[in-house]
């Protein structure tokens, strides 16, 4: 996936500066979005590994997304035809998304807790969070008993174990050192 990920990088770039540019960054994040879910159809993949002549390949492409696709949008599919990386968009998305994220200064949250946490407790882990990330949270909350108690959090690379789990492991490990 990796491989792919290096051929998407600079088409997601280069749409993402072109949407910045002309202001229309939520649009261009719908139809890529939308595209990429074209794309990843299995009838579709068919078309896309097949021997189908690249502006054939476009013009079905862009019939299907219809009125999804902006102008801009069909000539970004155009030349993604052309260069045979149609493939890559599900791979371009993504990373529009994550360029999105960034340009937005938001970040996506795991926050796993051994028992349901109410909206008082998750609007102050999310300020909190908020202040210590420099960022717009977005909390995605999920339950896990095996903690015992207390929660943990992961925001990318960044991983806050406050688990009473964790900290009986540590515990055991201090005694057993």
């Amino acid at each position: 996936m990796s491989e792919l990920t290096t051929v998407a990088r600079p088409y997601a770039k280069a749409a993402f500066d072109f949407a910045v540019e002309h202001n229309a960054v939520p649009k261009w994040h719908e139809m890529l979005n939308f595209a990429g879910q074209v794309a990843t159809n299995a009838e579709m993949n068919q078309y896309l590994t097949g021997a189908v002549a690249a502006e054939t390949l476009a013009d079905m492409f862009i019939n299907i997304c219809g009125e999804q696709l902006d102008q801009h949008g069909q000539n970004f599919v155009k030349v993604l035809a052309e260069n045979e990386r149609l493939l890559a968009l599900p791979e371009i998305s993504e990373l529009f998304t994550a360029f999105k994220a960034e340009y937005d200064k938001e970040v996506e949250v795991e926050l796993t807790s051994a028992s349901e946490l109410d909206a008082e407790q998750q609007s102050k882990i999310k300020a909190t969070l908020e202040e210590r990330l420099a960022r717009k949270v977005k909390l995605n909350c999920n339950v896990n008993p095996a903690l015992l108690a207390g929660f943990v959090v992961q925001a990318g690379d960044t991983v806050i174990d406050g688990s009473v789990k964790a900290k009986l492991e540590r515990l055991a490990d201090t005694l057993q050192a």
